[in-house]
């Protein structure tokens, strides 16, 4: 397992250096030019030249890639080219702020997804199976400012019980965040709750036709027994990497939910970052969400480990 985690760390590493390839490319190819969008439209060349040679931005690319990949690496994220504020601290603020509402969000969908998937694959075909199946998928097909805006419609507006906007204030605690990330957890959850249901039902039914399944059956095991010690070990493991490659997905879904709701986290100072062309600040984000899902993948597979012990990683 050690072997098998060194050499998975080297991967992440080699995807992380890709990903900065990819990243600073990707910056320098935005159009406009960065000097004239920070002065404004009426600089004049004189100031342009001065602050492009301020930031560095007159050396030759690869200069520019490897003086900040080596700064990078040793903490230094540099300065905001708009607000002129280090870009870690106000990086690692917004990344507490988005992983309360992506725990709560997970909170939310994985185990209600895993319940209701499995209630299905245990009522197939019956009604209570067309129901959840129904459910769950009638919110998978719309973009989440949409539902953001339904939700803000019936509880915000209509029946005013929660809040329609999700600002709060620096530092605050989960428990004072907490009403005001109700619902933009039920946004994200929504749409990812149909996948992880489905793929739980699938997997589910899939293991109740298994022989040890109905020889256990046949044993006269209890049920409970039964499902929880066959049945659920081997059919999470699907569910697991969906999970996992949904760590992604929800990153994106929280850039669109922070800012339909308003929300201070690090998908909004994303957004905020390519609307003011600010490139120090887009490539520390996205720098933090490639290293995020990458882990993401690693714990999914260290998971299924634990839940099925015939799996061994050397």
């Amino acid at each position: 397992m050690t072997i098998y985690l060194l050499r998975r760390f080297g991967f992440i590493l080699l995807t992380l250096f890709l990903a900065s390839l990819i990243i600073f490319g990707a910056t320098q190819l935005l159009p406009g030019d960065v000097a004239q969008v920070m002065l404004g439209q009426f600089a004049t060349e004189k100031a342009i030249a001065n602050l492009r040679e301020e930031l560095g931005l007159n050396r030759p690319a690869y200069v520019q890639y490897f003086d900040w990949l080596g700064r990078f690496i040793t903490g230094d994220w540099g300065t905001s080219m708009v607000s002129r504020q280090p870009v870690r601290p106000l990086v690692v603020a917004r990344i507490r702020n988005s992983a309360m509402l992506a725990m709560m969000a997970l909170l939310l969908y994985v185990p209600l997804g895993i319940l209701f998937g499995v209630i299905a694959a245990l009522n197939r075909e019956k009604p209570l199976d067309q129901i959840i199946s129904g459910f769950s998928m009638a919110f998978v097909g719309l973009p989440e400012f949409v539902t953001g805006l339904l939700l803000i419609s019936a509880f915000a507006f209509a029946l005013a019980i929660l809040p329609a906007n999700s600002s709060i204030a620096p530092n605050s605690s989960f428990r004072e965040a907490f009403p005001s990330l109700i619902l933009p957890a039920i946004t994200v959850s929504l749409t990812s709750l149909g996948y992880i249901t489905r793929m739980t039902r699938a997997s589910t039914i899939d293991v109740l036709n298994t022989d040890y399944v109905r020889a256990a059956d046949l044993k006269g095991l209890p049920r409970r027994r039964v499902l929880g010690r066959h049945v659920l070990r081997n059919s999470l493991l699907p569910t697991v990497t969906v999970v996992a490659m949904g760590i992604g997905y929800v990153i994106g879904g929280l850039i669109v939910t922070e800012a339909v709701y308003g929300y201070p986290g690090l998908g909004r100072l994303l957004v905020y970052g390519i609307q003011r062309r600010d490139v120090v600040l887009i490539q520390a984000c996205s720098m933090v969400v490639v290293t995020v899902y990458s882990l993401s993948n690693l714990i999914a597979d260290i998971l299924y480990s634990i839940l099925n012990p015939r799996i061994r990683y050397r």
